[in-house]
């Protein structure tokens, strides 16, 4: 499944079947990533703060934590945020993809 964006620009993609609830937390990712790339900072992070509410065991919840730092700081540019996310994830999700991203951000 393709989301696009108004203009028709591809801005996420989600391949093969998944459960419910991870189906509709990669929705979300999508349009979370819409209003990113829309420069819409701070309903990114609203978005990207719901997926962690609603989701935050599902397999998206690690790139969620990641992007919503960064769209506070795009909406902000309060870099402290960035600093925070490290030991945030060390709590939640340990062993993501996303937290060995985050891991620059270290203060």
């Amino acid at each position: 499944m393709l989301i696009l964006d108004p203009n028709g620009v591809e801005r996420y993609r989600i391949e093969g079947y998944l459960p419910k609830d991870e189906f509709r937390a990669q929705l979300e990712m999508g349009l979370a990533r819409i209003a990113f790339m829309s420069k819409d900072f701070a309903a990114a992070e609203d978005r990207y703060t719901a997926i962690l509410e609603r989701y935050p065991t599902s397999k998206a919840a690690p790139e969620a934590l990641y992007w919503k730092g960064v769209s506070h700081y795009k909406a902000t540019n309060d870099h402290t945020v960035l600093g925070e996310l490290p030991e945030q994830f060390q709590e939640k999700y340990p062993d993501s993809i996303w937290a060995l991203k985050s891991a620059a951000w270290v203060h």
